[in-house]
């Protein structure tokens, strides 16, 4: 998740407090942050992009496999 990304979730949540504590506002807001990055590093995310690398990594193993498969068939019942 990226800062503005958590920023966004933060405002959010901060916007639910009453009017008028605006230090108890901005503690809050720091706190929250520092809770937020926590929580979402020990997630451990990865980015889209790694996703979408590692999906074609594993289509591309799993069609060597499916070759190596129907070729080991072919070895171990010849016509």
């Amino acid at each position: 998740m990226q800062d503005n990304q958590i920023n966004q979730l933060a405002e959010k949540i901060e916007g639910l407090l009453p009017p008028g504590f605006k230090q108890v506002k901005m503690d809050f807001d720091e706190k929250l942050r520092q809770l937020l990055q926590q929580q979402l590093r020990k997630m451990d995310f990865v980015s889209r992009e790694e996703f979408d690398i590692q999906q074609k990594v594993l289509a591309r193993t799993r069609a060597k496999l499916d070759e190596l498969e129907k070729r080991l068939e072919e070895i171990q019942n010849p016509k």
